[in-house]
């Protein structure tokens, strides 16, 4: 239903001239519309009048990673790409209410559905995280403080216990709640990264922890260590088909939105200009490749279902790249999802000062 880059290529008749240019851009742009539209009916199909959303069009498809954890991920996301091009929810305020209803009074947020046990403290993050942002995206509050779930984590070393991919989590939380990190939060975080960065900037010699280690010094203002040599790496590490798939599939499935978030706001140490954009344009025919017949995406080319989870991550990356272009006029913008809306050239801060 779409044309990667490459097809839409061959299209173009070998002239030269503003003719095959102005082809090429009508093409492109014809295209990008398909994608979004293509988006916004396969959201309509896994929409519920109760507010929430499901994985998957099959009522019996579990998820696949954010969505096959927890029930709270699919609604998050959808809020996140509706309000990133302007669209209206399907059934929005039943959407809040879906949310205000899983929170309790200890402050958590608990999933409804979901493959993973909603009493651990990694799914009370996750969900609370996820639904403090949804709720402010959706210009409403929590009805309880939140932040007991944080302080649970910083009560001795707690947050070690943790995998390394959440450590933007927490930047993540005091960006969308109405208070700032405490200084001994990001004391202790930028000590945990620092500990487990290796000389070429990953952190635990993977692109998604190394995201969130990046996620974490842009939403705290400060630059990132070992910047340059961090994305040195994820250029080096991109394969040729453009993704970044690099151990088995479920440790990667949002690899390329992690290594363009990368680039996108950190390469500017770098110097390396067009390779990134020579990496965009990969990235962004492999991704492409991922959009199924019903409008959605799966994470891997091939058979997979459409997955919100899959959307979320590809849709988002196609931003970060430029390929897609959000509403203008959002606010508040670094709290949408994981980062892809938010400006290289800007700076942020979540800390206390």
């Amino acid at each position: 239903m779409n044309f990667s880059r490459r097809k839409v290529l061959q299209l173009i008749p070998v002239v030269t001239g503003g003719v095959a240019m102005g082809d090429f851009d009508f093409l492109m742009i014809d295209n990008q519309k398909k994608v979004l539209e293509g988006v916004r009916t396969f959201f309509q199909k896994v929409a519920n009048k109760d507010g929430t959303f499901r994985p998957g069009i099959a009522k019996d498809y579990a998820g696949n990673s954010d969505t096959k954890f927890s029930g709270i991920a699919a609604p998050t996301y959808a809020v996140i790409i509706h309000k990133t091009f302007g669209w209206e929810l399907p059934y929005e305020q039943a959407t809040i209410d879906f949310f205000l209803s899983c929170q309790k009074e200890d402050g958590a947020f608990y999933a409804p559905t979901g493959e993973g046990d909603m009493e651990t403290p990694l799914a009370k993050l996750y969900n609370t995280v996820q639904s403090v942002a949804a709720l402010k995206i959706l210009g409403r509050e929590p009805k309880y403080d939140p932040s007991p779930v944080i302080n649970y984590f910083f009560e001795g070393n707690r947050f070690q216990d943790l995998p390394l991919y959440t450590t933007s989590f927490f930047a993540l939380f005091y960006s969308a709640w109405k208070t700032k990190m405490p200084s001994n939060i990001d004391e202790k975080m930028r000590g945990y990264l620092k500990d487990n960065q290796a000389a070429d900037g990953y952190i635990g010699d993977h692109v998604a922890s190394t995201f969130h280690a990046a996620h974490y010094y842009r939403l705290i203002g400060e630059e990132t260590p070992l910047a340059k040599e961090m994305v040195n790496r994820v250029l080096k590490d991109q394969k040729e088909d453009g993704s970044w798939s690099l151990h088995q599939p479920d440790w990667d499935v949002h690899a390329v939105f992690d290594a363009l978030f990368v680039l996108k706001q950190v390469g500017g140490f770098a110097n390396r200009k067009k390779e990134i954009k020579q990496a965009y344009r990969k990235a962004n025919d492999w991704i492409l490749t991922c959009q199924k017949e019903d409008g959605g995406f799966s994470h891997f080319p091939g058979n997979e279902p459409s997955d919100v989870d899959a959307v979320y991550f590809h849709v988002a990356a196609l931003v970060e790249s430029g390929y897609l272009k959000p509403v203008r006029g959002i606010e508040n913008e670094e709290i949408y999802g994981w980062g892809h809306l938010m400006d290289p050239d800007k700076t942020y801060n979540c800390l206390a000062e």
